[in-house]
């Protein structure tokens, strides 16, 4: 028997990455799992090699008919939905004076629209069997990072939308809590030491040499935190924020 028998989880952003990597841990304690993600053929896929009780659902999370048809899709395929993780994201990382208007707008779109739109769809269902399990991703990045102002802000509003959302939601046996990673090595962490020209070894060297376990985080690192605070077993914690970094916000 798995913790999640049963159940149906839905996470965004998650044809790789962080994403894919919870979504995986979901199925091999026996939920049914949708993957959602902007690029549908990559959430297919991604679906595919997870196994027979895995979908993938194309969705522009920030864009509410796309995410009403994406909610009301996994319902009908999967014949409900427990479990909401909030994932999808990206980056636009600029120092402020070099930030557009398009670099704002869409990270904020994309993580703090985004997560309202998905959780807001799926919390019609939440509500009506009196049960919800909802996982936002926030950042070490929250707390303030250089070239990152409006990465901060939306992953800083996240732990104040998922406090709020705590206090609204639990009369309904609604659960809302956010995990904020730090350093992960995935293709967007790749992506950031090709952007700065440096070699990705020797980047996440030194990313892990600047936490005190003294080694960078793996998307299954998330993938348990995440799945923890999904579980029954966590049925008396809300509204909290969890950095799964390390120890790299300890200053």
């Amino acid at each position: 028997m798995g913790r999640f028998d049963g159940r149906v989880a839905v996470i965004t952003g998650a044809a790789r990455g962080i994403g894919f990597g919870t979504a995986k841990r979901f199925a091999e304690e026996g939920a049914k799992v949708a993957i959602v993600d902007l690029d549908e053929t990559a959430a297919s896929e991604a679906a595919a090699s997870i196994g027979e009780h895995a979908i993938g659902v194309g969705c522009d999370v920030s864009n509410a008919e796309s995410v009403d048809a994406a909610i009301a899709r996994v319902v009908a395929e999967l014949g409900g939905i427990h479990i909401l993780v909030n994932n999808a994201g990206i980056t636009r990382d600029n120092l402020l004076f070099k930030m557009t208007e398009l670099d704002w707008d869409l990270v904020m779109g994309v993580h703090l629209k985004g997560a309202f739109l998905m959780t807001k769809a799926a919390q019609k269902h939440f509500v009506e069997q009196k049960y919800g399990k909802v996982v936002n991703t926030s950042s070490i990045s929250a707390l303030g990072n250089r070239g990152q102002a409006n990465y901060s802000a939306a992953k800083m509003g996240i732990q104040g939308f998922t406090r709020t959302l705590g206090i609204e939601l639990g009369p309904f046996g609604i659960n809302v809590n956010a995990i904020a990673p730090g350093f992960i090595a995935t293709e967007m962490t790749d992506a950031t030491a090709a952007r700065l020209k440096m070699d990705v070894d020797e980047f996440r060297r030194l990313n892990a040499d600047a936490n005190p376990v003294k080694r960078v985080g793996y998307p299954e690192d998330i993938a348990a935190a995440v799945t923890f605070l999904a579980s029954d077993e966590a049925s008396y914690i809300t509204g909290q924020t969890l950095y799964v970094d390390g120890g790299s916000s300890l200053g």
